[in-house]
This record gives structure tokens, C-alpha cells and sequence, in this order.
């Protein structure tokens, strides 16, 4: 496709000019490409259009979309600002098949997070499809979900927490002292006053880290054990965290 030079191809861009002037009817934008439409995610803009085709139907392979292949009932699909594409409901479902799990659940917790999706129909109607080929992976993905959460960092962290067999923690909780306001917390144990802190790459901010600080401190005052994940540890030493997190949990559950 040729566009004038002075236009930002974004990746909605792409979005947009595949739905125009490549796609046969019936095939519609889906998986990651729907849910960057929906504001859930980030897609760059020179990565691949996610596009799904009903089954039996044939279309591709296209340079510059990544072509799937499925059954699509017409209440799985809506039109926005002319872009046909699958309803969040949809996209959640073929995100739990496409993706890794904790990549899905990080996308399905910002739509749950913007109201897009409800988490209980969803896991109901998971569980109501037993035997379909996708019912188990919806499952997974619908349980672990969480609309509490603010962040695709935190979704992921708290997703690899679960999956290390550690009980859920509480998202974006609120410590207050005589009904003022302390602090709140990425992720949190209220009963055993444990919590969890991710720190970004706005932890840079020399304000901001002021601020936490002092959060921090309030905290301490309260008797809670922070602990803070970065982006390198995450990556490079999860299993000494999840070592330190497993060790407050015990010695608070004494």
C-alpha cells in the first residue's frame, strides 16, 4: 500500500488500510491487533495485523498480516470507525489460544480493567464449553485474570507469582490507619500484611521516588513487609524473589 510520506503509520494505521483494501469479506482484525484497537495493548507499529478466517474459507499467506483460521459466528464481530473486528469477548478467547499465558492474561486484565469485558460471564461461559478444543486454555487464562490491575508489568508478575503455587494476592490494595489513607499497594496479603511493589522504569523520576519512599516508610509503620521487583529482576533472578516473597509469607503465617 502506498500512503502520502507525511502520514504516522501506526500500527491502527495498518489496522485500517488492511480492513479497506486487503481483506475479502468475512475475515476480520483480531487477537492483539483487536485488542491494541480496543486501547488493552501496544503493538509496534511495523509488527504484523492479527487477522482471523472463518473456517473453511481461504485467504493468505499476505506479507504483513499474520493470517489465523477459525469459527466465527456473526455476534463474534463488530464494526469501529469501519474496522471490522472481533468483540473483546472474542478477542479474549482467541488471545488464550494465540499467546503465551501470561501474555494473554496481561491483555485480558486491561480489558476487564476498561470495563470491556466482565471476568465472571467470561470464566462461566469457559466452563459451560467443556470439550470444545479451546475450553482449558480460556479457563486458565479467565482465572488468573484480574481487572485490579493497573499495569502489563503487574499483570505478569502477579500471573508468574500464581503459577509458582503461591495463593493469589489482592490487586491495587488500600492501607488506611483510623480510616486515613496510607498507601496502596501493587499487590498484597492484607492478612499477613505482606506486599509486593513493582518498580518501573519511572522509579527513574527523582520525585517519584521521593514520594514511594515515604510511602514506603508510612508502611513500615503499619508493620507490613514491602518487597520490590524491577524489570531486571524479573528477568534475571525471579526465582531469588519468589524465594525472599515465599519466606515473608511464612514468617508472617507464624
Amino acid at each position: 500500500m502506498y500512503a502520502d510520506a507525511q502520514l504516522d503509520v501506526t500500527h491502527r494505521t495498518r489496522c485500517a488500510a488492511a480492513a479497506q483494501l486487503v481483506l475479502p469479506p468475512g475475515v476480520v482484525i483480531a487477537g492483539r491487533s483487536a485488542a491494541a484497537l480496543y486501547g488493552a495493548t501496544t503493538v509496534a507499529n511495523n509488527e504484523p495485523v492479527d487477522v482471523l478466517v472463518p473456517a473453511g474459507q481461504r485467504f493468505g499467506p499476505v506479507s504483513g498480516l499474520v493470517v489465523h483460521a477459525g469459527a466465527i459466528d456473526e455476534v463474534d464481530v463488530i464494526r469501529r470507525q469501519g474496522i471490522p473486528l472481533t468483540t473483546p469477548t472474542r478477542t479474549c478467547w482467541d488471545l488464550a489460544q494465540w499467546l503465551p499465558t501470561e501474555e494473554a492474561v496481561a491483555i485480558v486484565d486491561r480489558l476487564a480493567h476498561k470495563h470491556l469485558v466482565a471476568l465472571a460471564p467470561l470464566r462461566a461461559n469457559a466452563r459451560a464449553r467443556v470439550g470444545d478444543r479451546e475450553w482449558k486454555r480460556m479457563t486458565r487464562v479467565a482465572d488468573l485474570a484480574d481487572a485490579g490491575s493497573e499495569s502489563t508489568p503487574e499483570s505478569r508478575l502477579r500471573v508468574r507469582i500464581v503459577l509458582a503455587r503461591i495463593p493469589p494476592p489482592v490487586t491495587q490494595f488500600v492501607v488506611e490507619h483510623d480510616g486515613r489513607f496510607v498507601a496502596r499497594l501493587d499487590l498484597a496479603w492484607p492478612h499477613l500484611k505482606v506486599a509486593v511493589e513493582y518498580d518501573g522504569l519511572w522509579h527513574d523520576d527523582p520525585e517519584q521516588l521521593h514520594r514511594d519512599r515515604r510511602r514506603l516508610n508510612r508502611l513500615l509503620g503499619e508493620d507490613w513487609i514491602v518487597l520490590h521487583v524491577t524489570a531486571k529482576r524479573l528477568r534475571e533472578d525471579f526465582d531469588g524473589f519468589l524465594d525472599e516473597l515465599r519466606q515473608a509469607l511464612r514468617s508472617r503465617s507464624r
